[in-house]
Formats: structure tokens, C-alpha cells, sequence
């Protein structure tokens, strides 16, 4: 039984530094994707499995992963809320994080942080507002990691496209987007989490298809857009979880 609880393969993702190989069974375990919107999917808020992880990335990596290694004790959890930025996650880290106890935990936030960032300009450089969405960032997983010291800490990378006003704006988003970014790739290393480059993901991607194909507004990802999100998350993950390397 499989408890799911609420609240064309992709080239090579750069995924920073990891370690050995871990040798983890899937039986028992308890993984938590954390974020905003494009996390939480327009989630159910009930105990409806139905519903329960919403329609996004984490929704295609539940099911896939859950049907393909069903195991008594395997539980997935959504808790994006959308409009989170990083010290939304910090005030309800708590109870929607350290109270489920995770195995592995998944993490996309920055977007909303960036928005507020240009949207409604804040006296801080870009640089001290990136410092300052690092220190929160830092202290989540640090608490993480105390509680048990195992988890698998899967890190994403905030991503845009230069679709409606984000096209308008572009070199401002673009510019606070990646100085976020590269305060979570110093965080990977620092926590020897594993990273998933979506920006990559959807660069490659647009190569393929335009940009709106894959994100309809510039920040939200259409079906084929968190297909990609959940091929590259599976991809890297399998590097720290084995039996997950069937599907490539």
C-alpha cells in the first residue's frame, strides 16, 4: 500500500557537488517537497488522495516512483504554498517540515522572493537582499539536518522565461534570479545536497519548443513544463538513490 499524504530523457543536468552513491532501500520512507506555487500545484487541503499532492512536478514524481516501488511505510508529501517566499517557509518550517520528519527533502523557493524584489523595490543591493534569502535558506536546512543528520536534501533552482511582463523586465528578473540561484548552488555544496538545475532544463528546453510552451506565464510551468521538472528531479536523485536509475 502506498500512502501519499498532504497537506525524451533529459541530457545531463549539472546537479554541483555529491557524495558516494547512497545505498537506500524503498521501503519506509518519507519524502517532502517544500515551496511555492509551482509546487504546490493547486493542492488539495483535505486528506482526499485524490488530490492530496496537486498537479505539478511532485505529483509525476509521487506517482511514478510510488507505483513502480509500492512499499508499506512510503509517504509523499506536498506542502508548496503558493506566494512563499523563503521566510514563509522559515515561519512554518515547524509544523510543515521537522513535525513530518523527512527522508528527503525537496525544495524550490526564490521566484516569489524575486518578484518581491523588483515588484516592490526594497532598499537593500541586490547582493545584501541575496545574502539575506541565503542566511534564512542556511537556517532551514541546518535544522533539517540536526533533526536527522541522513536526510537527502534535494535543492532546485528558481527559473523564469522572458514570457509577458517578465519579457518586459527581463534583465531585471534575470539579474536577482541568478544571484539567488547562486547562493542555493553554495548552499548545495555546503549541505552536500543534491541540485537540480531547472533553469538549465528550461534553456535546453526552449530550443525545442518557445519558451510559453514550457512556462505559460514565464514562471509557471504548463503539463510538459513540469514533466521536464520531474525527469530532471528523478535523474539526479537516482545519483543518491539507486533503484531510482531504472527510468534512465
Amino acid at each position: 500500500m502506498i500512502v501519499v499524504a498532504g497537506g525524451a530523457p533529459l541530457g545531463v543536468v549539472n546537479s554541483g557537488t555529491l557524495a558516494t552513491d547512497t545505498e537506500v532501500e524503498p521501503k519506509g520512507m518519507i519524502v517532502l517537497f517544500q515551496g511555492d506555487s509551482i509546487t504546490d500545484g493547486n493542492r488539495g487541503r483535505t486528506s482526499d488522495p485524490n488530490h492530496i499532492m496537486g498537479h505539478g512536478y511532485a505529483f509525476s514524481i509521487a506517482s511514478r516512483w510510488g507505483a513502480d516501488f509500492p512499499s508499506t511505510g512510503l509517504v509523499f508529501y506536498n506542502r508548496g504554498i503558493s506566494g512563499n517566499k523563503v521566510t514563509q517557509l522559515q515561519a512554518r518550517w515547524q509544523s510543515d517540515c521537522l513535525d513530518i520528519h523527512p527522508d528527503v527533502l525537496s525544495i524550490l523557493v526564490g521566484i516569489n522572493d524575486a518578484a518581491l524584489f523588483i515588484e516592490k523595490p526594497v532598499e537593500d543591493s541586490e547582493e545584501v537582499y541575496a545574502q539575506k534569502y541565503e542566511e534564512v535558506y542556511r537556517e532551514l536546512l541546518k535544522q533539517a539536518k540536526l533533526q536527522n543528520p541522513k536526510t537527502i536534501l534535494v535543492l532546485g533552482l528558481p527559473f523564469l522565461a522572458p514570457v509577458g511582463k517578465f519579457k518586459r523586465k527581463w534583465d531585471a528578473y534575470e539579474s536577482i534570479v541568478s544571484k539567488l540561484s547562486a547562493r542555493v548552488r553554495k548552499l548545495a555544496v555546503e549541505f552536500d545536497a543534491v541540485l537540480i538545475d531547472f533553469p538549465e532544463v528550461f534553456i535546453e528546453a526552449a530550443k525545442r519548443a518557445p519558451h510559453a510552451y514550457w512556462l505559460w506565464d514565464g514562471i509557471h510551468p504548463t503539463v510538459a513544463g513540469h514533466e521536464l521538472m520531474a525527469r530532471a528531479w528523478i535523474q539526479q536523485v537516482s545519483r543518491r538513490l539507486k533503484f531510482l536509475r531504472k527510468y534512465f
